[in-house]
């Protein structure tokens, strides 16, 4: 493997890059909310002063990528806060600091500003918000794969060339592309990279007919832990930590494999075929939610499982659950206190425990469906953030906010666009407000919901 390393604390003006495929952003105002925010006229990654607003509190916002661009609504009522305009398929993942969008289209991934600012004032915060836009903040990525936010950094893994490229997500507020390290695999593949506690990264290694290995490199970039027994290694998920530092699992066509106190660990597989490769992990849960497909060659050429593997990363081992309905890759999220969600083909949203495999709740949230042949079709999918599950039916452009705890439906929206994904952002990276002692903006529970 051939590592470069950048230094801790560049600034990448070659970061700075123009996205690729994409065209000039355009943004156009929606109707301002009780967020506070006003028509949207800049696509810079600083809007002007007259347009950020100090609030009370922080509404969430919807981040809807369509046929056309990215759209930018309110969750308190669904007015559209901005469109930036967008050639050819967008792809969004969370940037890692709460408030910016990683958006990957063409051969770049460009950072996309929804607005949400939480600022520390001594023992509390200050909130405001402004017009979301496009930035022109832009990473350089062949065929962009996995972006993926832990421990303060975030990597962007471009399946083109096997690059993969660091940065700090809170240089994001400041205007600036912070680009802490540069690398590679040693081949083009679909991968992924993942940053690790003290400055360590695990990454896969393989070709693009052919991968199984996964590595852990320390700072200095020498392998510590490897392991080879992951065949079409796919899917990532970072699970509560150890007293010895991260935990990792990863997608295998043989069982899943877990990353734990520095060494590789298998999860036997309960058929001969078992491919893990969708999972959602949640920091404070050793248990990570995950696909369950069996079928090495699918009829149709679509696996449609019932069932989902919850694993136990502690002792690696699995719960298999049997829904009793197919679902996707789309479907599959966490809760605020871990919760393991799974919207299925029969229009319901099931909320499990993830120790006990147990249903807690059945939300019929959105009318029966099935799974589109092509994967960038929309289709249902949700996004989980301070503690609500927003629930996106593209078919009759609907979002229904379901409270997790409760499995109450609380609020629904109409729709602008049709979108294919969503994110949502709140202000913070955890995407849960906290408590503040002294602070009268500072929100406890859901930042300003009404329930």
């Amino acid at each position: 493997m051939s590592i470069s390393k950048r230094g801790a604390a560049m600034v990448a003006s070659l970061g700075v890059l123009a996205l690729a495929a994409c065209s000039t952003p355009e943004t156009t105002s929606g109707g301002a909310s009780d967020g506070g925010t006003t028509d949207a006229t800049s696509a810079a990654s600083e809007a002007p002063a007259s347009d950020r607003t100090e609030v009370g509190a922080l509404t969430p916002r919807i981040v809807l990528a369509h046929d056309g661009g990215v759209t930018t609504i309110d969750s308190a009522d669904g007015a559209v806060l901005g469109t930036s305009e967008l050639d050819g398929y967008a792809r969004l993942n969370p940037a890692g600091d709460g408030r910016h969008v990683a958006v990957s289209a063409g051969e770049a991934v460009t950072f996309y500003d929804t607005g949400l600012l939480a600022q520390g004032h001594g023992d509390h915060f200050h909130y405001y918000v402004q017009s979301p836009a496009l930035t022109d903040l832009s990473v350089e990525a062949p065929h962009p794969g996995h972006v993926v936010p832990h421990d303060g950094r975030t990597a962007i893994f471009a399946d083109g060339t096997g690059a993969i490229t660091l940065i700090d997500p809170s240089a994001l507020a400041d205007g600036e592309l912070d680009v802490l390290e540069e690398t590679a695999t040693d081949d083009p593949h679909h991968g992924v990279a993942v940053p690790l506690t003290g400055g360590g990264l695990l990454t896969t290694q393989g070709t693009e007919d052919s991968r199984s290995t996964v590595q852990v490199l320390d700072a200095d970039g020498n392998v510590t832990a490897e392991t080879d027994d992951c065949p079409g290694v796919h899917g990532e998920a970072v699970a509560q930590p150890t007293e010895s530092g991260d935990v990792v699992s990863l997608g295998c066509e043989n069982g899943a494999v877990v990353y734990r106190d520095g060494e590789f660990h298998k999860i036997a597989p309960a058929a001969d075929y078992q491919r893990n490769g969708n999972q959602k992990g949640h920091p404070s849960s050793p248990i990570v939610l995950a696909d369950q497909k069996v079928e090495a060659d699918p009829e149709d050429g679509i696996e449609r499982p019932t069932e989902i593997a919850l694993l136990d990363t502690r002792d690696d081992s699995q719960q298999i659950v049997d829904l009793g309905s197919p679902y996707w890759f789309r479907s599959l999220d966490r809760g605020p206190s871990g919760e393991a969600l799974v919207l299925t083909y029969d229009g319901e949203l099931n909320i499990l425990d993830p120790e006990t495999g147990e249903i807690l709740h059945e939300v019929p949230v959105v009318q029966k469906w099935i799974e589109p042949d092509d994967w960038q079709q929309a289709g249902p999918m949700m996004a989980v953030a301070d503690g609500t599950a927003f629930v996106v039916d593209p078919a009759n452009q609907k979002l229904s906010m379901v409270d997790v705890a409760s499995g109450e439906i609380y609020r629904e929206l109409d729709l602008p666009v049709v979108p294919h994904e969503i994110q949502v952002t709140t202000g913070t990276a955890t995407g849960e407000y906290e408590v503040r002692a002294g602070g009268e903006e500072s929100e406890g529970g859901h930042g300003g919901h009404d329930h």
